[in-house]
């Protein structure tokens, strides 16, 4: 590639376009669903190679660390020091890369899909709505609380009655706990990530957060047992795609697009990720469709539709 990976000294980005904003926002969405992608595959890799949840997640992280680093060595130094003071930062934001994802794990395992879900994903928008409100001093717009809203209702829907009869919650408190914590997690990392990613480009900041997630991980996966895989295995190549596809191009989407998204439009926008599980599961697994589901899936949509317009809008309204 032509361009260099390295924003000018000025660290000034130029000025967005209605375009940018629609780029942007499909970008995320690209990113939601490649991530929902990821649900099939952890269950497969789990029921195959018995990995434990923490250490799949390490996998991923690091799998991505590393390919990024063999293609990107040059640009990753320059770029992370463009940050200067601001490096702390990625520092958290990598760190919580890893946790909120491993918490997401451990709460699938201990609540079942259900409870994970609906409180991680559907915590995260509003209290990120509410961080903007609190900063901006102005309370969250109409269309901000009905795509909220519809989008918690649909994972609700969704993933209440998606979930198979015999998922069993042998922990439920502890899977309730790790779902906030993970929520709480993923609001957090989002909202650190955005300033960062209008400094330094896509593909280093993934690198560089997968490598500090990878890290912050590693400890916890060594303790779980969990981390003895045969190298040329079915398992190696579903967490390769886990580590390139849902990690590498997903998270440099998702970085994309939040260089001109709001933080909570783009966790809104996320939400295409239990869409794209609940369809791989009817397509895949063989899950029964239904009418909540249905309804589940049209309300996700809506939130959707809902936030990228409401965010185009905003884009596009002459400043003061």
């Amino acid at each position: 590639m032509s361009r260099s990976f390295v924003p000018s000294s000025t660290s000034l980005l130029p000025r967005r376009s209605n375009g940018d904003a629609r780029r942007g926002l499909l970008a995320i969405v690209v990113a939601g669903i490649l991530w929902g992608t990821a649900g099939v595959v952890v269950q497969l890799i789990h029921q195959s190679a018995g990995l434990h949840p923490v250490g799949i997640a390490f996998y991923r992280l690091a799998i991505a660390a590393f390919a990024l680093t063999v293609f990107i060595a040059r640009q990753l130094r320059p770029a992370v020091l463009t940050l200067g003071c601001q490096g702390w930062r990625l520092l958290l934001a990598g760190a919580g890369l890893g946790v909120y994802q491993a918490l997401y794990f451990l709460s699938v395992a201990w609540g079942g899909v259900a409870i994970a879900t609906v409180v991680s994903l559907g915590l995260a928008p509003v209290l990120i709505a509410g961080w903007e409100a609190v900063r901006s001093r102005r309370r969250p717009t109409l269309a901000a609380l009905c795509s909220m809203t519809a989008a918690v209702m649909g994972l609700a829907l969704i993933t209440g009655l998606t979930v198979s009869p015999t998922g069993v919650a042998p922990r439920p408190l502890l899977g309730l706990l790790a779902a906030v914590g993970s929520g709480l997690g993923y609001a957090a990392t989002t909202v650190l990530s955005r300033p960062i990613s209008q400094q330094v480009q896509p593909l280093p900041l993934t690198a560089a957060s997968s490598a500090i997630g990878a890290m912050t991980l590693l400890p916890f996966a060594l303790l779980s047992g969990g981390l003895a895989l045969p190298v040329l295995s079915v398992d190696a190549g579903m967490l390769a795609y886990l580590g390139i596809v849902t990690t590498v191009v997903a998270y440099a989407l998702f970085y994309t697009g939040l260089r001109t998204t709001a933080g909570s439009v783009a966790v809104v926008l996320t939400l295409l990720e239990p869409l794209t599980a609940a369809v791989l599961a009817v397509v895949v697994l063989g899950q029964q469709i239904s009418l909540p589901i249905v309804t589940g899936g049209g309300l996700l949509l809506g939130a959707v539709v809902i936030a990228s317009l409401a965010h185009q809008q905003t884009e596009a309204a002459p400043s003061r």
